[in-house]
């Protein structure tokens, strides 16, 4: 555990000099000089698809599905939004390099500014802070949200928070400066702690056996799940809800709206079940502190990249039979589902290219490797709008906004 002494004052360091460079096997496509962003050019760009493949990224139009970039990169990269609607965090061997999306008047670019990581991990933006994690050190590095948008040969300031043991984690900063980390070392992870922004200790909970990911609901509640349930971090205090399964009833990812209570968590009750294909979901209810588990739709099974929020705080999930399903977490039913690519078998890998979803306002983006295809689905109407065929098969994906 973090100490309660610890103090995060005075941790700012301008991150300049050493902390921007190149990443091994880029192949130099950053310039880290590219054309000048500002809020104002980031709030008229529509949203871009950044996608995966060995060895580079696509960026594609939001709204034709056009290449618009086709840039070189390492042979396997994860994409996670920066969450100011322009850039994309991009791990690579060296830690985050930054990939700006570009506009319509500006070419996109994968620009030479890292931030260095030992294996760069989550990425969560919340309350206008992005934190980046670093798994190989457990330290956390925190930014204004929007400092790159003004900042195109320089990384903003920062502020680091330490880890104590290194582990595969997730840090998040409420908007009060709160700062929730998960605890663990190279042995396993197992809790949570709290700290305030002197950096002095608010809660801490060691009772989330395996703790991996979080989600943010209403209220700025903070759901991290648990190999046998989910702990909730709530106005100063945490709160374990235990899994309907018992001794293992893992959550791993929550899937949130910031604008509901409800979230929605992938689920697995095997410890020894081979694959990655999950036939439930959980449910919590962040007001209520309740979970419940719900089966999916018979004949449809899903991975941790196939949920996502969207339109009126439903969930949707790209299932193996090749429809998207659409669940209201309040009621726990599935109200639809419109398929939208052929059926598919799951990952030997959970690296490996298979279907994926993200939602930006009404329009899904659905990838469908088998086919090297992406599409854009219209989640008011279940229609396909528009589809797009690539030179190499989609693997992870990332949207602007």
């Amino acid at each position: 555990m973090r100490p309660s002494s610890f103090r995060r004052a005075g941790v700012f360091a301008l991150a300049i000099g050493a902390t921007v460079g190149l990443a091994a096997c880029s192949g130099g496509a950053g310039t880290g000089s590219a054309a000048p962003a500002s809020e104002t050019a980031a709030a008229d760009t529509a949203t871009r698809v950044a996608l995966s493949y060995p060895g580079g990224i696509y960026v594609l139009d939001g709204e034709s599905l056009e290449v618009v970039a086709d840039l070189p990169s390492e042979e396997f990269t994860r994409l996670n939004s920066a969450g100011d609607g322009r850039h994309v965090m991009v791990t690579m061997s060296e830690g985050f390099q930054v990939l700006d999306a570009g506009t319509a008047s500006d070419e996109p670019a994968l620009t030479d500014l890292v931030f260095e990581a030992a294996k760069p991990g989550h990425v969560v933006t919340h309350g206008g802070k992005t934190v980046l994690y670093a798994d190989g050190t457990s330290d956390s590095t925190v930014f204004d949200t929007d400092a790159l948008l003004g900042s195109t040969d320089t990384l903003p300031e920062v502020e680091t928070v330490p880890g104590v043991e290194a582990h595969h984690g997730v840090s998040i900063m409420l908007e009060d400066g709160t700062f929730l980390t998960t605890v663990g070392n190279a042995d396993g992870r197992n809790g949570v702690v709290a700290t305030d922004a002197s950096g002095a200790t608010i809660a801490e909970s060691a009772d989330c056996p395996g703790v991996h990911g979080e989600g943010t609901a209403k209220d700025e509640v903070v759901v991290f799940g648990c190999e046998n349930g989910a702990l909730v971090y709530d106005d100063g205090a945490f709160t374990k809800l235990t899994a309907p399964d018992q001794p293992y009833g893992r959550m791993g990812n929550a899937y949130v709206s910031e604008d509901s209570a409800l979230i929605v968590g992938d689920y697995k009750s095997d410890r020894d079940a081979e694959g990655y294909l999950l036939d439930q979901l959980a449910l919590i209810d962040t007001a209520a502190k309740t979970q419940r588990v719900i089966d999916m739709p018979a004949g449809a099974e899903y991975t941790f990249r196939d949920v996502a929020r969207g339109p009126g705080e439903l969930a949707y999930v790209i299932a193996s039979d090749g429809a998207i399903h659409v669940l209201d977490p309040e009621t726990g039913a599935f109200t639809e589902s419109f398929p939208v690519i052929e059926a598919w078998e799951g990952p030997a890998e959970w690296q490996d290219a298979h279907p994926a979803i993200k939602v930006s306002g009404d329009i899904a983006y659905v990838t469908e490797p088998a086919k090297n295809a992406v599409h854009a689905v219209d989640l008011t109407t279940g229609e396909v709008v528009e589809s797009a065929t690539l030179a190499q098969t989609p693997n992870e994906m990332a949207l602007t906004k």
